[in-house]
């Protein structure tokens, strides 16, 4: 058992065996070619050939845009597609706080696999020369991972919101954390990945946070989204990233980035350039060629 595998497991994605999604030449997404053929029910919405899917260019506004996709979406829950409507929109832009191109629902987003953006937070306290990191475990009902154990908070970012104001609201709600507890977390880098899943691919970018928590802070949930907390040794954390699955798929991601940066993982270990690059998207793959621009 190694930690990498956990790096290549969330870098499985081969953007060779989907088509582009397009607006105006610029790739948007990934959509799986079986998926195309839903989307041929929208043909004010899409054009589709046989090198990518294109965003229809009279739809010119983000709005436009944004209420298309959202018909489209109902469609696709409808012909059992996408599984749900989750009401949570994602703002879809030209990079990282660039200018918004549409909003997606945050079920569709693997179906158009669009990148999405969200938040992790290393909650951690030093016992004497033990350090100890607060773990969550996720609810039975979550659609994703039910039941795996979580960092101690995390959270996607919602259309309107920045990562620092993500963060803030998902640690009152995930730990019952103070405002003024959680603006003290401190942003230590972003972990980018591309994954195949069964309802299509996740292109996310994971903004980490570190947090050292007072010794009388003790987390609660109040969205029912956490069954429940345990204070663990960090080197027992890494134990179960290194030898098991019990953690959320990209939670490993976080820890073996925290590792690397504390000094739990040695540049001396094989694998230690191999998790450097990994999760700054040293692994991500891109079509080995450029997609046809024509509409």
């Amino acid at each position: 058992m190694s930690y990498l595998r956990h790096v290549e497991a969330c870098n499985c994605f081969d953007p060779d065996a989907s088509l582009p999604f397009l607006l105006g030449g610029r790739r948007v997404g990934f959509i799986r070619r079986d998926h195309a053929k839903a989307l041929a029910a929208f043909p004010d919405v899409f054009g589709i050939d046989n090198r990518a899917i294109h965003l229809a260019e009279t739809l010119d506004t983000p709005q436009q845009r944004t209420e298309a996709l959202a018909e489209v979406c109902r469609g696709l829950v409808r012909m059992g597609a996408i599984a749900a409507i989750r009401r949570e929109a994602f703002a879809i832009t030209e990079g990282w706080r660039g200018p918004l191109l549409f909003e997606l629902d945050r079920g569709a987003v693997p179906f158009f696999g669009t990148r999405s953006y969200g938040v992790h937070l290393n909650g951690y306290r030093r016992d004497g020369d033990t350090l100890m990191m607060w773990i969550g475990r996720r609810a039975l009902d979550k659609k994703v991972a039910p039941g795996k154990l979580d960092n101690l908070v995390a959270g996607g970012i919602s259309s309107g919101y920045d990562a620092q104001e993500t963060l803030v609201k998902e640690a009152g709600e995930e730990a019952g954390m103070p405002v003024a507890l959680a603006r003290r977390a401190w942003p230590v880098g972003a972990m980018l990945y591309r994954m195949a899943l069964p309802d299509g691919m996740r292109d996310d970018v994971l903004f980490s946070y570190d947090l050292e928590l007072p010794g009388d802070f003790v987390p609660h949930n109040t969205d029912g989204e956490i069954s429940g907390f345990e204070l663990l040794p960090f080197t027992e954390c890494l134990r179960l990233v290194r030898e098991t699955d019990a953690f959320k798929f990209n939670v490993n991601l976080t820890l073996i980035d925290f590792a690397l940066r504390h000094g739990q993982i040695q540049p001396e270990q094989p694998d230690y350039l191999a998790l450097m690059t990994g999760l700054s998207g040293g692994l991500i793959r891109e079509p080995r060629e450029r997609p046809h621009r024509g509409g």
